[in-house]
């Protein structure tokens, strides 16, 4: 009889005492396992790692309240049901989802909450990695377009380019990263040691390039850091140069990117076997080079430094994550999934500021 298919996740030395000491929680996306997963501390003191099936779950948005989440072929938005001060099975936070839209299988990469043009109205905007596209939620269609690159002729569901990461600055949608500038279909993929770029959105302008495969753009403490997913490197972009500058050689395929005070909190993922799409990139010759095998899981990265801080390791059936948010004020995250249909139909909350 067959071993049932298993996974270990844990966590550095003084991780806990990290996540303590800065009073928050981490939350990681899992496609390639269907995982929506919960880092915490429990009651007693020890990690707490908790898992919830969504179908496919790639871009995140966070706050210590509400969770946006790019799935498969839906958009989902969870709230948080516990009162403030109060808990819930000992639980400080418990996200459930309260509504979700059907977009079809669009390939959504991240995915956040912001304005668009001269709106000043919050709303989804996300990368639509089959179209080629910046993206908002329609109540009749599939998606209605934003934006794409100047180098795409025509919006058609080809992935002709990749587009995957976007990075807000002010509130507003600033940056796009792309693994190739090809305007035919699957083009970026004989482009993924080097073809890789950097857009502005508002100019359209390619302001880097002779990346590889970069993903997760975020504009932070008036730098855009991104992660060169290819090589395996954590950087940022020097706007007088163009350059990417490589910060840390973090040991996996780089993809999720978060920050918190002077850290950046990293996502790794090992790649797939007898997948051309991680094939003859720089990341596998550095590792062969150190005698290393990839890491998948977290990395805390020091900004002053450039040192590797605490990590998470997850080994087993998990091999790919794709992003990673900070909680805020968070201590013991829990989740209901929306496959968990017994427990959704159990819970019913209401609004505790209005008697009637």
């Amino acid at each position: 009889m067959p071993e049932k298919a298993s996974f270990e996740i844990f966590g550095s030395q003084q991780f806990i005492d990290w996540l303590n000491t800065e009073k928050l929680s981490l939350a990681f996306t899992t496609y390639q396992s269907n995982r929506l997963f919960f880092i915490g501390i429990k009651p007693d003191g020890s990690l707490s790692a908790t898992m919830r099936t969504f179908d496919r779950p790639m871009g995140l948005y966070a706050t210590a309240d509400s969770l946006t989440l790019a799935t498969r072929y839906q958009v989902w938005q969870l709230e948080n049901m516990v009162e403030k001060g109060r808990l819930f099975k000992d639980r400080d936070k418990m996200y459930v989802p309260r509504r979700s839209w059907m977009t079809g299988q669009l390939d959504i990469h991240d995915i956040v909450q912001a304005q668009w043009g001269d709106y000043y109205t919050q709303k989804v905007i996300f990368v639509n990695t089959l179209f080629d596209c910046l993206a908002t939620l329609s109540d009749r269609y599939s998606f209605t377009p934003l934006w794409k690159p100047a180098f795409i002729s025509k919006l058609a569901p080809e992935e002709r380019c990749h587009l995957n990461g976007l990075a807000i600055v002010e509130g507003k949608p600033a940056y796009v990263t792309a693994c190739g500038q090809s305007d035919v279909v699957d083009g970026w993929r004989d482009q993924r040691r080097n073809g890789g770029c950097v857009i502005d959105v508002s100019s359209k302008e390619i302001i880097a390039t002779e990346l590889s495969m970069p993903h997760s753009p975020r504009f932070y403490q008036d730098k855009l850091w991104l992660l060169n997913s290819g090589k395996g490197e954590f950087g940022y972009l020097d706007f007088q140069t163009g350059k990417f500058q490589p910060v840390k050689f973090c040991g996996g395929y780089l993809r999720g990117m978060t920050f918190w005070k002077n850290y950046a909190i990293v996502g790794l993922s090992r790649p797939r076997k007898r997948e051309q799409t991680f094939s003859g990139l720089v990341l596998q010759e550095r590792l062969a080079a150190k005698g290393a095998r990839a890491f998948c899981g977290l990395q805390v990265i020091n900004l002053d430094t450039g040192d590797i801080l605490h990590w998470l390791r997850i080994e087993g059936i998990i091999v790919e994550l794709y992003d990673v948010a900070v909680l805020p004020g968070v201590r013991y995250p829990g989740c209901i999934g929306w496959q968990e249909t017994d427990e959704l139909r159990r819970v019913a909350t209401r609004d505790l500021s209005i008697e009637i």
